[in-house]
Parts: structure tokens; sequence; C-alpha cells
């Protein structure tokens, strides 16, 4: 009996996608378990609404702005074959669900960054706009050659920017559309000032649950960006594993032995190696995940205590800095005098990783400013106070916590 190749791509496709899928609840934990207990409650329901939401915005609009397909014709010729337009054994409904995953980790790392003292439904509007066109209008050009900026940088530089799993698609645009979040949003009540005082997490057991599961999916995340069977190599899974590693012994080093430096140094790792996990050596995947690591610790720390920027889970160095470092870090690492597999331009990596950042970083300030003005984003001081958890959906985290 012969087996069709597409019927092995389209269960490949769907596990990559069931592993990104399973990376949300990852955010989830992470966020509860480093937020006050009174705000565990709405971590939870605002990751899963958000993903709600994400998989509405990409389907009616987003995938179309991103790849110019949609589905809106009969289930006979969505599902595929010969004539269609569409690849057979439902292999590009698959496609859809796996870059879907993508897609909704942009408002999940928002999410953290303006963690205790958002407004909920004005959250969920940024989450539509953000995922209906802001994040596939980006993803468009750099992974469908839209409007020319690949052919632009392949005709400048030698090489079109390589951002095989999305340091900067993903991380990069997620972590600077969320500095432009947490600037617009301010500081929680009671951080600073004369009385202010640091928040530490609630719950190190949820914010290492949560780590664990995110680094889980993401041999997902990373090896299944091949998106055939056919393209996948075990060069990414053992480059992410390198990466992955190097980021917990940096932030144990850097961090001192400090839990949440640690389990968010193994995420820094990763998010640092998604762009040249393809064309990279494990050697240098090893280096640019500790040198992720690094950067979550110092960032992380100058934004709190030096810049008093109140990012609650430090999103931005972690999934900004560190995947902008990656971007470039493949530019690097990915050449063949350092071990790399070549066919990559230094010159293409920054320059394609500063136009990624910067678009997130406007769009940020522009989406939420706009917002702010209009429908307001922000709880009110007695509501913040109370904790978004009675304030929004009238239970806490605890069963005694409910409001009758």
């Amino acid at each position: 009996m012969s087996q069709s190749p597409l019927g092995g791509d389209v269960f490949f496709l769907l596990i990559g996608a069931i592993l990104v899928f399973a990376m949300h609840g990852g955010f989830a934990f992470l966020e509860v378990g480093t937020v006050r207990k009174k705000n565990q409650v709405n971590a939870l329901v605002k990751i899963i609404s958000d993903f709600a939401i994400s998989t509405v915005a990409y389907f009616l609009i987003g995938y179309g702005v991103a790849y110019g397909i949609d589905f809106f014709a009969s289930a006979a010729t969505i599902q595929g074959g010969e004539g269609t337009g569409f690849d057979g054994q439902g292999l590009s409904l698959v496609k859809f669900f796996f870059l879907l995953t993508f897609a909704a980790a942009i408002p999940a790392i928002i999410s953290g960054g303006i963690a205790e003292r958002a407004k909920f439904g004005s959250q969920l509007v940024a989450s539509a706009i953000i995922v209906a066109l802001i994040y596939p209008f980006f993803e468009g050009i750099i992974w469908n050659g839209q409007f020319g900026f690949q052919s632009w940088l392949e005709a400048t530089f030698g090489y079109a920017f390589n951002d095989f799993a999305g340091s900067v698609v993903v991380h990069g645009v997620g972590g600077w559309l969320a500095l432009g979040a947490v600037l617009m949003l301010g500081a929680r009540h009671g951080r600073y000032g004369d009385k202010g005082r640091a928040f530490p997490p609630s719950s190190i057991p949820w914010l290492a649950l949560g780590s664990w599961m995110l680094c889980v999916g993401w041999f997902g995340f990373n090896v299944m960006s091949a998106q055939s069977l056919e393209g996948v190599t075990g060069l990414v899974a053992m480059n992410s594993l390198l990466a992955m590693t190097g980021g917990i012994l940096a932030a144990l080093v850097i961090g001192r032995g400090d839990p949440g430096f640690v389990h968010n140094g193994a995420l820094a790792g990763l998010v640092a190696v998604c762009a040249g996990s393809n064309i990279m050596h494990p050697i240098g995947s090893f280096i640019t995940g500790g040198i992720g690591g690094f950067l979550f610790v110092q960032f992380f720390n100058l934004c709190q205590e030096k810049w008093q920027i109140d990012d609650v889970l430090g999103v931005w160095p972690l999934h900004g800095l560190a995947g902008a470092w990656g971007g470039i870090a493949a530019g690097i690492f990915g050449l063949e005098m350092f071990g790399g597999l070549g066919g990559v331009s230094f010159m293409s990596q920054l320059v394609g990783t500063v136009v990624g950042c910067g678009y997130a970083l406007i769009c940020g300030l522009v989406v939420y400013g706009v917002l702010k003005k209009t429908i307001g984003i922000r709880l009110t001081e007695e509501e913040e106070i109370m904790g978004a958890d009675l304030a929004i959906h009238n239970i806490q985290s605890e069963p005694e916590g409910r409001m009758n």
C-alpha cells in the first residue's frame, strides 16, 4: 500500500500546531506565577480569550493579508485537491492552524507586559487589530515575499532576511509592540515613587510550569517550521536544545540563581535561536542562547529599577531584545566562517531586524495610544488595588474569593 506524502505532511504539521498551541498554556502559567495572587484569574482568562479573538481575526482577515488566501469557499474546495487552489488532504487548513498559533503568540506576549492594570475589553480590541492587520502585514513581507522587501535585500546584500522560526517576525514584533503598550499604560499603582516597592512572583511553581510548557512546545515551534517532512532537519532540534541550555546557564550565573531569571533564561535562549536555528552550528547556537539569557537579566533589571518601565514579565527584554539579537546573530553564526551553513548576510539580518522591531514599536505606540484616547486602556486605581480578578471576573483564584 502506497503512502501519501501529503498525509505525512498533514500529520507532521498538525503535531507542530498542537505543540505550539500548548505553548499558550505556558504563557498563561508563566503569567499566573509572576503576577500577584489577586490577578491570577485575569491572566488565565486573558490568554485563552486572546487566543479565541486571534483565531477569528486571523481567519477572517489576517491570513489573507499575509498569504492572500481565505477559506470562504465550500468545504469540498478548501479541503484541497487538484484544481481547487488548495493543498490536498486539508494541508492548507493545517498550515493555517500552525501559523495561527504563531500569530496568537503576539497578544500572549503583550499580555505579560501589561499585566495587573490593563482593561480587559480594550486588550481584546487591541489583539484583534494586531492579529488581523499589524502582525500579518510584516509576516507577509518576510515569509511570503510581499512588497519586494526580501528581493531588495537579496539584490543589495546577496541574501534575503533569514528568520526561520520567528525571532523577529514573532518574538521581536511581539516584544516591541509590548514596549509601546507598556509605555502608553504606565506603571502599576505603588510600583514606583517614595513608597514604591517591587512585587515578587506569587508562585514560583506556576512560573516554572509555564516555562517548562513553553520549552517543550518550542521544539514544535522551531523544528516544525520546516512545514514538511521533506524539509525537516535534526539540526534545528539540536540548535534549539543548545540555545535553551545556554540561556539557562547564563541567567543562572548572571541572575545569581534567581528562579525567575533561570526559567526565563531558557525562554530567552530559545527566542534568540529561532531565526538561525536552520543554519547555525550548535556551538554558535549555545553562544546565541547564552547572550539571549544575559540580555534578559540585564535589561529586565534596567527596566524595572533604573528606567522605571513597568514591564511585569519582562517581555520586552525577553522577546523584543532577545528576538532582535537572534535576528542579528543568524547573520553571524550562520556564516560558514563560524561553522554555519551559509546562505545568509549580516547586513540583511541587521536591516530586517531593525525594520521589524521599529515597525512594531511604532504600531504599538499608535494602537495603544489611540485606544487610550478613545475607550481607555487602564483599570481605575480602585479596580487595580482590588485586583483584576474581582474587578473584572468577580472571582479570585481561591474558592473563598467568590463574591455574592
